[in-house]
């Protein structure tokens, strides 16, 4: 996904509010550093094991850069992490418009802020579904809810929010941010929107294949007691 440097000036949007929950945390330390170095301000929502690796990586910057989900929207984490972005305060910054002032009404009656880039990634459902021996039970506490919600929210936006959900493309988004004074491009957005609607659907058509091959006899074996 390379930039190009050719007179892409408008439809640019900055950087400056980033949601990031990811399962698969490659190369996230020098990307966050990148952002940082290149979006003057820029401030990082994230949970868990995320929120964790972020700190870690940001260091000192973490005070400045970094603030919990749960901080941010006043709930706590549900037991078992089941529950952390699926909010009605990230989803209407993810989800509103610029042009349309109804939603900059909810923005500021909510004290919510504009997320112009959600970098996510998802629960290793198929990883852990080639185990031949995987049980039913191991393979329905491997379906992520909120990464999907999470990245079909920004992808859908594409017109404002950039939706990252492959690792690969972390290099080219600091070429481009690097060019652009922190800013992306409608391209840009647009070429993430296609890769993240792809992630999803191959997500989703997995697990559809693994619980329509089971048997209703293996599940009533796995769950005996359950009503």
């Amino acid at each position: 996904m390379a930039f190009n440097t050719v007179r892409e000036i408008d439809n640019l949007v900055p950087i400056r509010h980033v949601l990031v929950s990811l399962f698969d945390k490659t190369g996230l330390a020098p990307f966050v550093q990148g952002l940082l170095e290149t979006c003057p301000g820029i401030r990082l929502y994230s949970t868990g094991g995320t929120y964790k690796a972020l700190e870690e990586a940001l260091g000192e910057k973490a005070k400045d850069h970094l603030v919990a989900v749960s901080e941010y929207t006043g709930q706590p984490e549900m037991q078992g992490g089941l529950v952390k972005t699926l909010d009605f305060k990230i989803y209407l910054g993810i989800l509103s418009e610029t042009y349309n002032e109804a939603h900059q009404a909810d923005l500021r009656r909510t004290q919510a802020v504009a997320i112009d880039m959600v970098i996510g990634n998802l629960y290793p459902f198929q990883r852990v579904t080639a185990n031949a021996d995987v049980t039913p039970e191991e393979a329905r506490g491997n379906i992520d809810i909120g990464g999907p919600c999470m990245i079909r929210a920004s992808a859908k936006n594409f017109i404002r929010t950039a939706s990252v959900t492959d690792t690969a493309d972390y290099p080219a988004l600091l070429e481009e941010l690097r060019a652009t004074g922190g800013k992306l491009s409608l391209r840009t957005r647009f070429r993430l929107m296609q890769k993240a609607f792809a992630h999803t659907a191959a997500y989703d058509a997995a697990i559809a294949r693994f619980f329509g091959d089971l048997s209703s006899e293996k599940v009533s074996a796995t769950y005996p007691t359950q009503h």
